[in-house]
């Protein structure tokens, strides 16, 4: 190809067609090779309608095979074609640098070699998650975790803000090959989450973002110890809101009052990220 490769790693969006953006396009249209990850065989026939040379990563999964290794072999092919002078599209489902080994590694991997390597973002399920489900993530906070990294890590949980596990239909496969875990795993979820004070009959949320246009959001609201006899899929994530109020920090609303600089309220509402909520909730 006579010219220096580079590696550009763009997302797709979480919906066909209706979530990519422009210079995701140009990038895919513009390659001279673009290998695409999509958890949907539809939306890889739609990518390789946009180039001649599209080549699929799905191939490097196989049952009972480790995701980690899956994934070294995925950064291996796309670097292999950067090493040979070539303009590489990296075309991940959602966003490519959320829940995405590949990108990162290779990116990182392409850098340390001295290619050149981006990251272009794109719309994630948490971008589809809020929208569906009516969630601003500034209203009371919001945890995002892995199902399993939660479950095999101390992890410190605040049940008055929204708390989301991501991949919980894999929740406890420590040896990242299974494309499903059973009722067993998911009990020893619910019982850490007991514990982490939420109670039995909490109304959570099994959630699914869209993926094709005639498509809709799976919602499914069920009690949180229903959790252990569900079946959520490898796409699936868990949405606990909160299950008690948040409690003022008195101490501090009295500091506040007495270094004197603002009114208490000017001093909830000055800063980045507060809400209207946060007004309402400072002292007169």
């Amino acid at each position: 190809m006579g010219s220096r490769g580079r590696l550009s790693c763009v997302g797709l969006g979480m919906m066909l067609g209706a979530h990519l953006a422009p210079r995701a396009r140009s990038e895919i249209s513009s390659a001279d090779v673009v290998f695409v990850a999509a958890a949907d065989p539809i939306v890889e026939r739609w990518v390789q309608g946009m180039h001649a040379d599209v080549r699929s990563l799905q191939p490097c999964y196989g049952e009972g095979r480790s995701r980690h290794a899956a994934y070294r072999d995925m950064v291996s092919m796309m670097m292999a074609e950067v090493r040979h002078g070539a303009r590489v599209c990296g075309a991940f489902y959602g966003h490519p640098g959320v829940f995405a080994t590949v990108p990162h590694r290779a990116i990182a991997q392409a850098r340390a070699e001295g290619f050149d390597a981006w990251m272009e973002p794109a719309v994630s399920a948490e971008d589809c998650l809020y929208a569906d489900l009516g969630i601003d993530p500034g209203r009371v906070g919001c945890l995002h975790l892995e199902a399993s990294q939660y479950l095999a890590y101390v992890r410190r949980i605040d049940p008055s803000a929204y708390l989301v596990l991501w991949q919980i239909g894999v929740v406890g496969d420590l040896g990242v090959s299974r494309r499903s875990t059973g009722a067993v795993e998911r009990a020893l979820l619910v019982g850490k989450l007991l514990a982490d004070g939420y109670p039995p009959d909490h109304e959570v949320i099994l959630y699914e973002a869209a993926t094709l246009p005639v498509d809709r959001a799976l919602m499914a609201p069920i009690a949180l110890d229903a959790l252990v006899d569900a079946s959520p899929s490898m796409q699936a994530t868990l949405v606990i809101p909160p299950a008690r109020p948040m409690r003022r920090d008195e101490a501090m609303i009295e500091r506040l009052r007495q270094a004197g600089r603002w009114s208490t309220r000017d001093a909830f509402a000055g800063g980045r990220g507060t809400t209207a909520e946060h007004r309402e909730a400072a002292p007169a």
